[in-house]
């Protein structure tokens, strides 16, 4: 494809090409600036004669690495926050993390963006999440610059820079940045991890915020797959996800041992659903039985011990919406209690898995020049769980809480296949101490400042040491290129790229009294915003991050602080009544860089953003979809509606054996529906977040040859949520009837406005598989009804 701009960076690449022909540190003839990607081709330097006797060879010259350049380990776990990993003063054990500590440097004001998507955008970058299109998770996006979830081509991806400079490049875990239309079998690729814009030679892993841990929907590359075992057969994603980083860089090595690899290796842990291996839980039976007022000054008194947080600074209180510990009742205590032990198992789970890959790395003598970059968390703890938590995270999405009953119901099973937790409010700020509020707050530090460790024995000679310079995650990639030898590229794939916003600190490899790079950087997340100024912090709270439906108050009515963060690490005390000029100053700043980064217009809406209608779809204006044979792993937002009133018709094809398992299926054991044989006979199930299951069963068995298995799903009144009768017909007979009720039931709470699928392929109580019909297939056709 010819690229608008490809004329212009010819041309760029033509008069590069005249100034810099020689021999180059690499060993490689021909444009070397590496400013224009991928360079232009290097002329024929051998002899052409009628013979090839007479002739002498020269095949075009590679553009390998810098001599010398260092493998990169770009690790990013998600929803930690700063207290949590005992590294930093935490309850988790995360041995891994504390050795690389010992033997690199910990950065204690090093922040995010308060989010994930936008965090891994920035990240990977090198620009502010605004100015990529990122403003918000990919599934929120709106039509505005900032808030596309469209990453644009002129802002490529470290990956993509090193991969044309000569390094393999491989991502594992989560990948949360790509349009979620576009995740399907049509594509386009070009935001896909493998992808132009992103330049992963390989990927595995899963394409959303979150999967289950014992049944992930994976892809390899772009291709869906199943998982290798079953829980029952000891499966756990995070496993696998180590084992596959640890064959792909055993490939490299073996293939091509001088080529230099990055990884970016994104684990899912702790993001939910919170799942861990019982051993793990096993350790942390009774280590929060105190409570999280408890811990929060457990922890913070450790924190000072280690030198993480300064001796001076003070614990903020618990914010008014949380209730304290010993108020609860007991029952409340004993299952909130239970979901930390399982958080925490969770960290120490995943910290074990990267410490595989590390230990891998150490095996095959490269670790001494392997750059390790260790960032603890996407945000901070996630909120999202309600103050309650959740053993079911897409029912606390859809702004349902399961109630007390309902956690106890299921606490013995609280960390195993057949819950998705949460945890409470009162432990996500616990877990984000020494600050306030958490993740979806950019306002504070609970949400924004996360745990930073950087290890690279043939560079940093400061072993253990601390730094306290004020950064940003749009840092870090200025950093690696910085060590890699690597100027920031003008041209890639022919397109010109914007500038890289973040600044290098590789000086404070060398020293802990580095001067500060980052003097101002801005902070926004769905109205919560902030900027920070050469010390000074403004910033206004718009909202509690565990609200689905939007925000109560206008923007106009948001009260601003402003702190002294050369006297308050924590934002403990606001300052901004003694100084009304400085907090109008900083104000002005951050609406001249939000201009400046397309952070306007403000929005803080929370469940209306994941409407489709908000974004292109391909199916929009589409109410049926036939789908053919061999169709599966299509994600919720490339699919029919089925939220509201549906039909299913499928033509199937039973042979003389008994006919078995899963037709068509959306969602999982959260939530969803799905029709499948069983025993020979039709059922189509409709789970309603685990709350209730709705079941209409064919009295008889499906008869041999070919059959019309169909579903009339319709609601008894226009509206979302509004319950609903399900017709269950056989070749045009109606065999079985179900009433569904789409509300929240006594002893549960919330809005109960949607049912959204969760991308999880256990899709009924039967079958854990959606590929389990045994059956013949011809089509299933999908149809919103009017």
């Amino acid at each position: 494809m010819i690229r608008p701009n490809l004329l212009a960076a010819t041309a760029l690449m033509m008069t590069l090409s005249a100034s810099a022909h020689g021999q180059s540190k690499s060993g490689a003839t021909g444009d070397d600036s590496r400013t224009v990607l991928p360079r232009s081709a290097t002329p024929f330097a051998g002899q052409i004669g009628q013979t090839w006797q007479q002739s002498r060879p020269d095949f075009p010259k590679p553009l390998a690495a810098p001599e010398g350049a260092p493998n990169v380990l770009l690790i990013l776990t998600d929803d930690t926050g700063f207290g949590h990993a005992s590294t930093f003063g935490g309850g988790a054990a995360t041995p891994v993390l504390e050795q690389l500590a010992r033997d690199g440097l910990r950065y204690n004001r090093f922040h995010t963006t308060a989010l994930c998507s936008p965090t891994r955008a920035a990240l990977l970058t090198g620009r502010n999440h605004h100015s990529v299109g990122t403003g918000v998770i990919m599934e929120m996006a709106t039509g505005y610059p900032g808030y596309t979830g469209i990453v644009p081509d002129s802002t490529v991806g470290v990956p993509e820079i090193l991969r044309l400079n000569g390094y393999a490049t491989g991502c594992f875990g989560k990948w949360h940045n790509t349009p979620a239309t576009e995740v399907s079998a049509a594509g386009p690729f070009e935001r896909w991890p493998t992808g132009s814009t992103w330049g992963c030679n390989t990927f595995y892993g899963f394409m959303a915020g979150e999967t289950d841990q014992y049944y992930p929907v994976l892809y390899r590359n772009t291709t869906p797959l199943n998982p290798p075992r079953t829980p029952e057969q000891g499966y756990s994603f995070s496993e696998d996800m180590a084992d596959e980083t640890i064959a792909w860089i055993n490939n490299v090595s073996a293939t091509d041992p001088k080529k230099p690899w990055f990884v970016y290796l994104a684990t899912p842990g702790v993001h939910e659903p919170h799942q861990a291996p019982k051993g793990y839980r096993d350790k942390y039976k009774g280590r929060f039985d105190a409570g999280w007022d408890k811990y929060r000054e457990e922890t913070f008194a450790r924190q000072k011990r280690l030198g993480v947080v300064p001796a001076e600074a003070k614990l903020p209180p618990l914010p008014k919406e949380v209730p304290a510990w010993e108020g609860l009742s007991q029952d409340a205590k004993k299952v909130y209690a239970r979901m930390m032990e399982n958080y925490s198992a969770y960290l120490e789970y995943t910290d074990a898995q990267i410490g595989r890959v590390i230990g891998a790395i150490a095996a095959k003598g490269q670790l001494d020049n392997t750059l390790i970059i260790y960032i603890v968390g996407d945000n901070g703890a996630s909120a999202e769980g309600g103050l309650e938590g959740t053993v079911n995270g897409i029912a606390g999405l859809n702004g349902i809480q399961l109630g007390l009953p309902g956690l106890l119901a299921k606490y013995d099973d609280i960390g195993g296949p057949e819950t998705e937790p949460n945890i409470p409010v009162g432990w996500a700020i616990a877990a984000d101490t020494p600050f306030q509020w958490t993740k979806q707050v950019a306002s504070h530090f609970g949400g924004t400042r996360n745990p930073m460790v950087i290890s690279w024995p043939k560079r940093i000679r400061d072993k253990g040491g601390l730094r306290s310079q004020f950064l940003h995650c749009i840092d870090v990639v200025p950093t690696i290129l910085q060590a890699v030898g690597l100027p920031q590229p003008q041209v890639v794939n022919g397109v010109q790229q914007k500038p890289i916003e973040g600044v290098t600190f590789l000086s404070t490899f060398d020293s802990s009294g580095a001067p500060e790079v980052r003097t101002t950087q801005y902070f926004e997340m769905m109205g919560n915003r902030a900027i920070y100024k050469e010390g000074w912090f403004a910033a206004t709270r718009h909202g509690i991050p565990w609200m689905t439906a939007g925000q109560a108050t206008g923007f106009e009515s948001d009260v601003w602080q402003l702190y002294d963060l050369t006297k308050d690490f924590t934002q403990a005390d606001s300052v901004a009544a003694l100084y009304p000029e400085k907090l109008k100053e900083l104000q002005a700043v951050f609406d001249e860089e939000a201009r400046k980064y397309n952070v306007f217009p403000l929005d803080d809406r929370m469940a209306g953003r994941f409407d489709l209608s908000n974004r292109p779809n391909p199916l929009t204006g589409l109410t049926s979809f036939t789908y053919g044979p061999g169709v599966g792993y299509i994600q919720e937002s490339a699919a029919i509606n089925t939220h509201q009133g549906f039909s299913i018709t499928a033509e199937v094809e039973r042979s003389s054996g008994s006919a078995e398992g899963v037709i068509a299926s959306m969602g999982g054991k959260t939530s969803g529906w799905s029709l499948y044989l069983r025993n020979g006979r039709p059922i189509f199930y409709y789970n309603f977040f685990s709350i209730a299951g709705y079941r209409a069963e064919s009295p008889g068995p499906l008869p041999e040859g070919k059959s019309t298995v169909r579903v009339e799903f319709t609601p008894e009144e226009k509206g979302y949520g509004k319950p609903a009768v399900a017709r269950l017909l056989i070749d045009g007979k109606q065999t079985a009837t179900v009433r569904v009720e789409r509300t929240v039931p006594v002893g549960y709470s919330g809005e109960g406005f949607d049912v959204g699928a969760d991308n999880i392929s256990a899709v009924s109580p039967d079958y854990k598989s959606p590929f389990s019909f045994n059956g013949k297939i011809q089509s299933v056709t999908i149809a919103m009804e009017k």
